[in-house]
């Protein structure tokens, strides 16, 4: 591992590489060199905008594949965020070669990571610092439910641009708890629609959210699989987890919603997230977007006051 820097920002990489040609977009700010991905990304600002650059091509530290494989995955990735518009969705500015490297643009959205796993350490080390993740969960519910339509919405573009999310997860979605804006990166695994599970255990993602097909080799992924990675991520925002609870999910590849007790929302909207993670894929929703319109129905039943039990 070799410390690498630009303008005083440093950032791991295996080896030595020159990404002065950034200088185009002003002065460095800040680095982001933990990604399986294979990608470095670093932050640029000059005296009117803030860009954030993502690099594939250099021999990172986390890399789970060559950065040839990288360029490959990035070069695709440009295609789907031209095909995937979403306002939650930084607009991708320029996409091109510079020698080894092929970056791209992106304009720079502010907010914390939801699943900062880079920053793991640091929590361990020092519990006065609050993790994003554990702030957003203690938010008042309308706050997280107005998050919870940005994902609806997002994940209804994506299906409706012909695509399957994968690897979409908290690690995914940036909050600024500022302004309350959501915002969604990392779109660079999404795959047509319908995909097959390529790599069985090992197909992308968190096992904190995985639905079953997402383990098994030659299962079909689709936008039932994405109704089911909503209805965990909705389980993440307004249930409740031991330790143990998610623990098991590793041990066990499986994801177990929370009983009714732990759930912050009325017992509708627990129905429709549960029937959203139904390990049977005919017992999901169709697509998200009749999920969305249950989801919703449920919601009007708590503001009307009904019964949560």
């Amino acid at each position: 591992m070799l410390v690498n820097r630009l303008d005083g920002v440093a950032f791991r990489l295996k080896r030595f590489y020159d990404f002065s040609y950034l200088k185009k977009y002003g002065t460095a700010f800040t680095a982001f060199d933990e990604t399986g991905s294979g990608c470095i990304c670093i932050g640029m600002q000059d005296e009117h905008s803030k860009f954030f650059c993502k690099i594939a091509g250099a021999d990172t530290v986390e890399a789970v594949v060559t950065p040839e494989e990288s360029v490959e995955v990035l070069k695709k990735a440009v295609t789907i965020y031209q095909d995937v518009r979403h306002a939650s969705v930084p607009k991708l500015l320029d996409a091109y070669f510079y020698g080894r490297f092929y970056t791209a643009v992106f304009a720079w959205a502010d907010g914390a990571c939801l699943f900062d796993h880079w920053n793991f350490d640091r929590y361990a080390k020092d519990p006065s610092l609050r993790p994003p993740r554990d702030r957003f969960l203690t938010l008042p519910a309308d706050k997280k439910l107005r998050c919870a339509d940005v994902l609806f919405s997002f994940l209804m573009t994506v299906a409706r641009a012909g695509y399957v999310a994968v690897d979409f997860y908290d690690g995914s979605i940036l909050y600024d708890f500022d302004t309350d804006t959501t915002t969604i990166c990392d779109l660079d695994f999404f795959r047509k629609a319908p995909a097959v599970n390529t790599r069985g255990e090992g197909w992308f993602g968190t096992k904190r959210l995985k639905a079953p097909e997402e383990y098994v080799l030659g299962a079909r992924i689709d936008e039932r699989t994405n109704v089911f990675t909503l209805g965990a991520l909705l389980f993440e925002f307004f249930g409740r987890f031991s330790a143990a609870d998610i623990e098991r999910r590793y041990r066990e590849n499986r994801f177990v919603p929370c009983p009714l007790g732990g759930w912050e929302l009325n017992r509708q909207t627990y129905e429709a997230a549960r029937r959203a993670v139904s390990p049977e894929r005919r017992g999901r929703f169709e697509s998200v977007e009749q999920f969305y319109a249950a989801w919703n129905r449920a919601l009007r039943a708590q503001e009307a006051g009904w019964p949560c039990i």
